[in-house]
């Protein structure tokens, strides 16, 4: 580019430039690159509090990013894992508990006789079906869909779409299913040529979107559950804070991987079902959302693995 420049120049230097060095002007046509609007001359302050806490979040990205090497190239298969494990628990306490849960859907969901078996048959196999196609990578927008129509049937069957426990734990359980739908898709190629087309790059973003903000609501009905003290104060709105960041896409994956640790340390104190008694009602519901957990924290490793996707904070500070 400079070279074009110069063949262009007038021969005449005084007359282009002006009388002596001080009228001289080295972009004459407008050519030169100009520095971006965003970007500022004067450096940062380092006494600035906020340069001094993005130091500090850099500092502890940098760590993570350190110490997680040797997990990261497992943190996929960890992540769908743990996702479908709620759906592989289910299936299992389903088969187990064959005559009670027969008995609950015909006593007070009144099924028929044979339309409980077919349900409950239904639901096995799906579980089964579709997590062992998530884990292994085969049909994974597929076995999704079959998952949701799972949530959305047993909700319907087991009369508990309006219990809000049970729906904002759900939705974030269908946030995890999604980071594992975006985390399938991959590019195709269009057969219509020159017409609009989303791509799957775009959709992928949409998804992930979707997806980690549906995550965050499992935190959500965790707050409103139980009475409230100063530990639970302090736990509530360092994990909103996070929730929020994950949810703008900023430091995302910091964000999640501290809420792993912060879900996991509560998912081990809080629904330690293995210390309650066999026969003791509450064990299932501990059972329940210990695993639901165990699925919140399998969509946030994904969330590890992938980022936060192209619309997010985090994306937008790369340009």
């Amino acid at each position: 580019m400079a070279s074009r420049i110069n063949i262009a120049r007038p021969r005449d230097m005084g007359s282009a430039y002006g009388n002596g060095a001080a009228g001289y002007n080295n972009n004459v046509h407008g050519f030169a690159p100009q520095p971006p609007a965003y970007q500022s001359t004067s450096s940062a302050n380092p006494d600035d509090p906020v340069e001094k806490i993005r130091a500090y979040a850099s500092k502890i990205e940098d760590m993570v990013e350190i110490y997680s090497q040797p997990l990261k190239p497992h943190l996929p298969a960890i992540g769908r894992f743990l996702i479908v494990v709620t759906f592989l628990e289910d299936a299992i306490r389903i088969l187990t508990q064959w005559g009670d849960q027969n008995w609950y859907l015909q006593k007070h969901r009144y099924f028929p006789w044979g339309i409980s078996h077919i349900f409950l048959l239904l639901n096995i196999v799906t579980m089964l079906g579709a997590s062992g196609a998530i884990i292994t990578k085969r049909y994974s927008e597929i076995a999704v869909g079959a998952l949701l129509g799972v949530i959305i049937l047993q909700g319907f069957g087991y009369g508990l779409i309006f219990d809000i426990n049970f729906f904002l734990r759900n939705l974030s359980v269908v946030g995890g299913l999604l980071m594992v739908f975006s985390d399938s898709m991959v590019t195709r190629r269009t057969f219509f040529a020159g017409l609009p087309n989303l791509s799957d790059n775009d959709r992928k973003k949409y998804f992930q979107l979707i997806g980690r903000v549906l995550l965050i609501f499992l935190f959500i009905g965790v707050t409103l559950q139980g009475e409230w003290t100063f530990t639970r104060l302090v736990f509530s709105l360092v994990g909103l804070t996070a929730c929020i960041m994950v949810a703008i896409g900023f430091k995302a994956k910091w964000s999640a991987a501290f809420l792993v640790v912060l879900l996991s340390l509560f998912n081990v104190v809080v629904n330690n079902w293995w210390a309650v008694h066999d026969k003791h009602p509450q064990r299932d519901f501990l059972k329940y959302d210990f695993f639901q957990t165990l699925s919140i924290v399998g969509g946030l490793l994904l969330l590890v693995n992938m980022g936060a996707g192209g619309i997010s904070v985090d994306a937008k500070k790369k340009f």
